[in-house]
């Protein structure tokens, strides 16, 4: 008598995975043209609703502010683009001394060199410290490289036009934060607060070109954004604020600093169109628009998110609050310098 066999049954095997649906995102392009649709469609009503006196003075501080930022921020895109294309990272660690006491002050004056805004030195300060670069230096490099380049000075001057001193006044205040701030950390900063570093993942042989292209418009992007934000902030601020609170707020030196330091770490404008935005605010004494102009490169918003993001949280929470306070004292001791108590 044979025993009969039980069919045995194959587990089915696994049916393929569904490829994840694409989600369609409208980029910048769809969305300015959707913009621009609607104010075609639209442009009865908002013909009128432009002639109402107080839209009028908005739109007119708005399109001034940037129509007198845009070549700066132009030309500083186009040359830190130049600057990520053709000069490599490593020139940076070997023209800085070993020693502390004397990298600091190095670093704080090559930021010379890289005329661009804040968002492109966080991320070449990172590369500094991949290279060798003590910490304290690279972060004195982020801190000035933002503050006291020609093509941010010369925007100063501009904006300035009747107040040159305020570009000798930005200049010191930007170099003496950055070199505070990076001897400070010299002495209290600590390995463990740093995320490790990942090892850094280039694309060889690719060209120079394509990088300066791509540099341009990732930096120009970031940059234009901000700089529409803050003009149509600074225009609503001095549409809504009643003149007289300005005035009672101009007429105090600590309420006018407290101001500017909030206002230039919310607002995160860039640094090479900053000066058009503190030029306009008339009421504001000098001292306060000193303060906006030094604490917004040093620190605000978009910096504190990427600093998190590239040296990760406890960085973050620590260098920040340093550095907002260093860059309000130095700025307001400055600025009385320069010009009193006015």
């Amino acid at each position: 008598m044979t025993a009969s066999r039980t069919p045995t049954t194959e587990p089915a095997s696994p049916a393929p995975p569904k490829p994840d649906r694409v989600r369609y995102r409208p980029g910048s392009l769809e969305i300015f043209g959707v913009v621009l649709l609607l104010a075609i469609l639209l442009r009865g009503p908002l013909a009128s609703l432009l002639g109402q006196p107080a839209l009028q003075s908005w739109a007119t501080v708005f399109i001034a502010i940037c129509v007198q930022a845009t070549p700066f921020l132009v030309l500083g895109v186009v040359v830190s683009g130049a600057i990520a294309a053709f000069v490599p990272a490593s020139w940076f660690s070997k023209v800085l001394p070993d020693r502390p006491v004397l990298a600091v002050p190095v670093a704080t004056a090559c930021g010379a060199a890289l005329p661009g805004c804040e968002c492109g030195s966080v991320p070449i300060s990172n590369r500094l410290m991949d290279r060798g670069v003590r910490p304290s230096a690279s972060l004195a490099f982020m801190l000035s490289a933002p503050a006291i380049n020609p093509i941010v000075l010369v925007a100063t001057a501009v904006a300035f036009t009747g107040y040159p001193s305020m570009v000798w006044a930005r200049l010191i205040s930007g170099l003496l934060t950055a070199l505070i701030v990076g001897w400070i950390w010299e002495r209290i900063g600590r390995p463990e607060w740093m995320r490790p570093k990942n090892p850094a993942k280039s694309e060889p042989g690719q060209p120079n070109w394509r990088v300066f292209l791509s540099t341009i418009l990732g930096d120009f992007t970031q940059a234009a954004g901000f700089l529409v934000i803050g003009a149509a902030a600074a225009a609503t601020f001095k549409t809504i604020v009643p003149a007289h609170v300005m005035e009672g707020i101009g007429a105090s030196l600590l309420l006018s600093v407290l101001l500017m330091a909030g206002l230039a770490f919310i607002l995160a404008l860039c640094s090479e169109a900053d000066a058009f935005v503190a030029a306009s605010f008339s009421t504001i004494p000098m001292v306060g628009k000193l303060v906006f102009l030094t604490v917004g490169p040093a620190v605000d918003v978009k910096l504190f998110a990427m600093q998190a993001g590239i040296f990760g949280r406890k960085f973050a929470v620590r260098f920040a609050p340093l550095t907002f306070g260093v860059a309000i004292v130095v700025a307001t001791t400055v600025g009385l310098i320069f010009w009193g108590w006015q």
